[in-house]
């Protein structure tokens, strides 16, 4: 006989975890086995319970989500992960699957979403929230940011200013201006302070 899906519930908030318990106690077909509050925990969990999801948050102190996600795939490549978040930025999300998750499911719709996407992705589908599908579909055709419009971009956040900008970088305040009329252009950005809002919005940075 095939026994319960075997669930390790990985959220540096208590009470996540245990509102994920709830929703859990009353399946007859899944089980959760252990708990986790940051990344490091949950590498050491899941060498433990060897459990068939973990159901993983992005941001928790000690390591992320996304760094415990690798590290438990590159010593167990047939691990199912679920993304559990609040973030529902398109770079985010894209960063997640090819992180190696089977889903991605953003927190305020575990009570209706939970159940059917740990059973979707424990028999071999992939689930992602219809909201994340959105964000995808949504950003498909926007035209990358590069590297370096990267680096312009994480410090436009920090709040510094062009010349800062180019001394920190060693490049000139014109590259600087090029890159930033490209980051917005990109954005569809008005002005840096958006550029920096959809940024984070989009997962391109953390906020």
């Amino acid at each position: 006989m095939i026994g319960p899906i075997r669930i390790l519930a990985v959220d540096d908030h208590a009470l996540l975890r245990k509102g994920i318990a709830a929703i859990l106690a009353s399946q007859p077909d899944i089980i959760l086995v252990a708990e986790a509050s940051n990344g490091r925990e949950a590498v050491d969990q899941y060498r433990t319970h060897r459990p068939d999801i973990t159901l993983m948050d992005l941001q928790m102190p000690a390591m992320n989500g996304l760094d415990a996600m690798v590290t438990i795939l590159a010593e167990f490549p047939d691990a199912r992960i679920i993304v559990l978040t609040t973030y529902v930025g398109d770079i985010q999300i894209l960063r997640a699957l090819k992180g190696g998750a089977r889903g991605y499911l953003l927190k305020t719709t575990l009570d209706r979403e939970l159940l059917e996407t740990i059973r979707a992705v424990h028999s071999g589908r992939k689930m992602i929230s219809a909201e994340a599908s959105y964000e995808l579909a949504e950003h498909a055709a926007s035209d990358a940011l590069t590297p370096a419009e990267l680096d312009v971009l994480r410090l436009i956040a920090s709040g510094h200013a062009n010349k800062q900008i180019a001394a920190r970088l060693s490049i000139t305040e014109d590259s600087v201006k090029g890159r930033v009329k490209n980051i917005l252009s990109k954005l569809g950005a008005t002005d840096r302070t958006h550029a920096a809002m959809i940024a984070v919005k989009r997962g391109f940075i953390q906020s």
